[in-house]
């Protein structure tokens, strides 16, 4: 009997000794599911880690539980194959589902939604077969992607293709290696056999998914085309929308890497390998999935080969307007700027965890003057969702919930590529409103934390590692000379990059505010302990 908890179809057919732990099982069968939906699949994704298992998996799981839907999604894995290898297959692809209450209680629950997980590997006959065979079904009516923004670009910064996309614009469908590829040769196969309708949705958290996936997918094709590897008529077929749709869609939900006391907690209550792995592309997964309990999904509803009944799991089913209304609330305003925020000056003032910033007087209020005061009034009102609602939500719910193990250092990654439309849209919009942004005061000290985190030195003098960004070495450079301590180093380095539309979307002197944020980054470097009493000074 010592496999009573093990996370496995046999495992859990043991349901005295889950219950007895507080953990919920699936009430359909998960056996049943699995073997219909690989006969008739209806709903494959890829990109299949940590958001996807919880939430994506957690909507299919909720379709089954309510009878509404009888199938699951199929998994595939477009990058770390070690996912399907060690996460997947040992667990009979169950994911244990952990949400983490702000009053410090766990929710925990099997979910059996998905039902197949598949590496997609065009050099891998077995693979590769079973991927066109789900596409040749015209039954199939979405393909959805987690992939995170990378997963679509073509190109460098110099607009040249990469050399893994040349290779296979050359090599044609059949040695598909990247993502939009392999998408790409996927819906020529589905255009071969039956040329049925098909949904393409990103869930990836970048704005304008749906029209990033899209350019992607169809310049592949057309690169194709012009190596005489596919026809005009599959030209036609991707880009006619009443048959590949590529819906825009907003996603929302924190989810950190697997936390060490999820896992113990998990073995504590009986059930066994529940250790966190990294796989060798560095993907930080657990047969578990830690996250927090608030969770947004708006998609555009385009589907032309009919879909399952999301709206019934939560997920807001709308038109393309609202979904970049939502968007833009989102990460404009009511989240993505405060978390920035919290990042720079966290790994500044030696924080670990982003809830901690919340008990910080100073930063508690930068944050609230960014959303409330600064960002509130130039936000445009999706509707479905209320930007107040929202906006008081992740100020007293989400960034303070000491149980989710998230961190400034994480937050902080490519922060060069998030300004422009974290402030930059806010910006822009007092520009256009008020002719200036002058008034503000917050979104200014953010920008200049930022310029000041750049050096690397904490506020106590101690230096510390930047998170990974790709400008970090061109950022460095224009901030050359400057030490800490001594003001007249600053002799107007931060001029090049604060007019820099490219990464703020806006020439921040143009808007009225580069002065400022000059007077503010100097405060910054006065000496140890100057970057809390700017902080102090302004809020």
């Amino acid at each position: 009997m010592e496999d009573i908890m093990k996370l496995s179809i046999n495992g859990i057919k043991n349901t005295t000794d889950w219950e007895k732990a507080g953990i919920k099982l699936p009430s359909y069968d998960v056996e049943k599911v699995a073997e219909d939906t690989k006969k008739s699949p209806v709903w494959v994704h890829f990109g299949i880690g940590n958001i996807f298992r919880i939430f994506i998996g957690g909507i299919a799981d909720s379709l089954l539980e309510q009878g509404v839907s009888d199938k699951g999604i199929t998994c595939v894995e477009t990058f770390d194959f070690d996912v399907v290898d060690k996460i997947y297959k040992p667990f009979d692809n169950l994911v244990m589902a952990v949400t983490l209450k702000e009053d410090g209680n766990t929710e925990k629950k099997v979910l059996g939604s998905l039902t197949e997980a598949i590496k997609a590997q065009s050099y891998s006959q077995k693979e590769w077969e079973r991927l066109k065979e789900i596409f040749a079904d015209p039954g199939l009516q979405m393909v959805s992607f987690t992939i995170t923004e990378k997963g679509y670009a073509l190109k460098d910064s110099k607009g040249e293709f990469f050399s893994f996309i040349r290779e296979d614009i050359d090599n044609g469908p059949e040695k598909a290696t990247s993502a939009m590829a392999v998408t790409a040769a996927l819906l020529y196969e589905r255009f071969k056999a039956c040329k049925a309708p098909i949904a393409v949705v990103s869930m990836d958290n970048c704005s304008h998914n749906g029209e990033k996936l899209r350019n992607s997918i169809t310049e592949m094709v057309s690169e194709w085309n012009k190596k005489g590897f596919v026809g005009n008529d599959f030209v036609d077929y991707v880009n006619n929308e009443e048959l590949v749709s590529f819906p825009w869609s907003m996603i929302d939900k924190i989810t950190p890497r697997p936390a060490d006391s999820v896992a113990k907690a998990l073995e504590e209550a009986g059930v066994e390998d529940m250790s966190p792995v990294i796989t060798s592309k560095k993907t930080y997964i657990a047969p578990f999935v830690n996250a927090e309990g608030p969770q947004y999904l708006v998609i555009e509803d385009r589907f032309p080969n009919g879909r399952p009944q999301l709206e019934k799991a939560g997920v807001f089913m709308t038109d393309r307007q609202t979904v970049n209304k939502v968007e833009r609330m989102k990460v404009t305003t009511c989240l993505n700027p405060l978390h920035t925020a919290l990042a720079v000056y966290g790994c500044l003032l030696g924080y670990n965890l982003i809830a901690d910033e919340m008990k910080d007087k100073e930063l508690s209020e930068l944050v609230r003057r960014i959303g409330l005061s600064e960002g509130m009034p130039v936000v445009i009102n999706p509707e479905i969702i209320s930007p107040q609602k929202f906006v008081d939500e992740v100020l007293n719910v989400r960034i303070p919930n000491p149980f989710m193990p998230d961190t400034p250092q994480r937050i902080a990654t490519d922060t060069s590529q998030k300004v422009g439309i974290r402030y930059g849209e806010t910006i822009k919009s007092y520009v256009a409103k008020d002719g200036s942004a002058k008034e503000l005061i917050a979104i200014p000290l953010a920008i200049a934390g930022w310029c000041r985190y750049l050096l690397g030195i904490d506020d106590n003098g101690e230096s510390f590692e930047l998170s990974p960004d790709p400008m970090a070495d061109e950022l460095k450079k224009h901030l050359s000379g400057i030490k800490i301590g001594d003001i007249s180093s600053y002799t107007g380095q931060l001029k090049n990059l604060l007019s820099n539309a490219n990464i703020f979307g806006i020439n921040l002197y143009e808007a009225g505010i580069g002065d400022k944020i000059e007077e503010m980054f100097v405060e910054e470097i006065a000496g140890k302990g100057a970057i809390r009493n700017t902080l102090k000074k302004y809020l």
